[in-house]
């Protein structure tokens, strides 16, 4: 048993691919591409570099995978990326390998979505469940936590991490870290509160989520020292693992300010 290969695809001979996958008329697949099972490539798609892609993932036409990353300071490391398993990755979406000044690999988790003209720069990380909808970009080494939702057209300056469970609206522009369950809209984006339809939707207790809200409003509502506030709330709300999730993040190592609301802008 062989994969299914288009005549018309050109794969080189030294690509490891699962003898499941499928490769769609028009594909072109590099010799340090590896397929896992079921991967599909429907047509017209180009894999190169050092690229895994997990088994069941489903390639779109048009999508570019491993090319060399839009940095000045690439200069042809072998650097990586990685596709977990069950994405899907829509036409003219574009994921592009790490570097030497970051951390040698671009990693996009299992179950994501990326929508059409989706942009994945070198040296991001994103977790499971991320779904990035229409011409969404990311710049380098941004990091995106488990089930965050990019609206369409937003756009992530470098270095930025987005929590797990946050929710950017379309059209807005992040150039701060965003907590995770934090909800940001507007053109230069502000933090408007928490993603509160979708702590409800994936079924996080509500008693839990009682107490986030108050975290939230203890350290973004209340007046005084951010270091007093971040304290105040890891012992207020010790046993509430959300709120422990929030603290963890923002005491965690990052080059970029903590976005807040409209009036404080970040923290």
């Amino acid at each position: 048993m062989t994969p299914d290969i288009h005549p018309t695809a050109v794969v080189d001979p030294s690509a490891r691919l699962a003898v499941s996958a499928t490769i769609g008329p028009f594909s072109l697949v590099g010799p340090n591409v590896e397929l896992g099972d079921d991967v599909r490539l429907l047509s017209h798609v180009v894999i190169d570099g050092h690229t895994r892609i997990g088994a069941r993932t489903t390639v779109y036409p048009f999508a570019s995978v491993g090319h060399p990353p839009q940095d000045l300071k690439y200069k042809g490391e072998a650097s990586s990326v990685e596709i977990g398993c069950d994405t899907t990755i829509r036409e003219y979406v574009t994921v592009q390998p790490g570097t030497a000044a970051g951390c040698m690999v671009t990693r996009v988790g299992d179950r994501c979505l990326l929508m059409v003209g989706a942009h994945v720069a070198h040296d991001c990380v994103l977790g499971d469940d991320v779904i990035m909808a229409n011409h969404s970009t990311l710049g380098g080494h941004v990091q995106i936590g488990e089930q965050a939702i990019l609206g369409g057209l937003t756009a992530v300056h470098q270095y930025v991490r987005i929590g797990p469970h946050a929710f950017i609206g379309g059209m807005t522009g992040v150039e701060q870290d965003v907590i995770p369950f934090g909800m940001v809209v507007g053109e230069r984006g502000h933090l408007a509160g928490l993603n509160l339809t979708g702590l409800r939707r994936r079924g996080f207790d509500r008693a839990d989520v009682h107490q986030l809200r108050g975290a939230f409003r203890d350290l973004f509502e209340v007046d005084g020292a951010w270091a007093d506030k971040l304290d105040a709330v890891a012992t207020s709300y010790a046993g509430c693992d959300l709120v422990s999730q929030l603290v963890s993040f923002l005491t965690g190592q990052s080059a970029r300010r903590v976005l807040g609301p409209r009036r404080s802008h970040a923290v």
